[in-house]
């Protein structure tokens, strides 16, 4: 089909997503995504699709879908690179935690497993993601088996016996590490919804192994004593997601967990006297 045919049919829904006009409903215990991404650009990172919360009506939609839950909806990136590995094909590379420890090493050897995916990420990319994995502490990118805490019983770790693999560090695997065709330098992070309820005193610090920079614009926000403030500047913009969880008053005690994580990772910068590099790569 030419150009001029394509623009005056009606639009499929295999071409709306092609052209990026598509998104990925979400549970509404997903709703977290939402603040995910706000965080994402206020910290200047940039590698989190745009998500939003709201209700659906249609009736194209299940019921469930159109109950009045609010939901987030996430933008389709059109070209993530997917595994052709049908049983890992939520990774742009195959990448276990052994080769991925020998990346972040300064002179660490390249990938050589015939992934150019993984082998064009820059570490930085990594010190991003660790970083963002930290405040919102999502353990499923960088460690699924919960390696860094003692996981509660009912964690998908120990009820999928994932946990039991952390006595063999070979048999573990990084999962969601995914780039975009069109950008294959640059990570993107996906499933964001992180855990605000996870106790303060189980913070998972394995996902910071290895990682000996951070991105200085990022760092300069958390040191700033700003950074509550700008997530509610930036959140206000999600009236959906803004009037259900009852404006500044119900956010508040979501962004100091937030925060508290973030006094902890400048000491954790602090004590082991870790650098911060300019962004290069927006």
């Amino acid at each position: 089909m030419g150009d001029a045919e394509r623009d005056a049919s009606p639009a499929s829904p295999e071409w709306e997503c092609q052209d990026g006009r598509c998104g990925l409903i979400k549970r509404p215990r997903d709703l977290y995504e939402v603040l995910a991404f706000h965080l994402d650009r206020v910290l200047g990172l940039n590698r989190s699709l745009p998500a939003v919360a709201r209700r659906f009506t249609s009736h194209l939609l299940p019921y469930s879908y159109t109950d009045g839950s609010l939901r987030p909806i996430i933008w389709w990136a059109p070209d993530l690179w997917h595994l052709e590995d049908v049983n890992n094909d939520q990774n742009s590379c195959a990448l276990g935690w052994l080769q991925y420890q020998e990346m972040l090493q300064p002179h660490g050897p390249a990938v050589t497993a015939g992934d150019a995916s993984c082998s064009s990420i820059p570490r930085g990319e990594w010190s991003r993601l660790a970083l963002f994995d930290f405040l919102l502490q999502v353990h499923d990118r960088l460690d699924r088996y919960c390696c860094g805490f003692q996981p509660d019983a009912s964690e998908p770790c120990m009820e999928e016996m994932l946990h039991e693999k952390c006595r063999n560090p070979a048999e573990l695997v990084l999962v969601h590490i995914l780039v975009r065709r069109s950008a294959p330098s640059r990570l993107v992070f996906i499933d964001n919804a992180g855990r605000l309820q996870h106790p303060e005193e189980k913070l998972n610090f394995r996902l910071l192994q290895g990682i000996d920079s951070f991105p200085a614009a990022a760092v300069a926000t958390l040191r700033s004593g700003r950074l509550q403030n700008l997530l509610l500047e930036s959140l206000r913009v999600d009236r959906e997601l803004w009037e259900s969880q009852g404006g500044a008053e119900g956010l508040r005690p979501l962004l100091r967990t937030i925060d508290r994580r973030a006094r902890i990772l400048l000491r954790y910068i602090q004590e082991r006297n870790l650098t911060v590099f300019e962004d290069s790569l927006r």
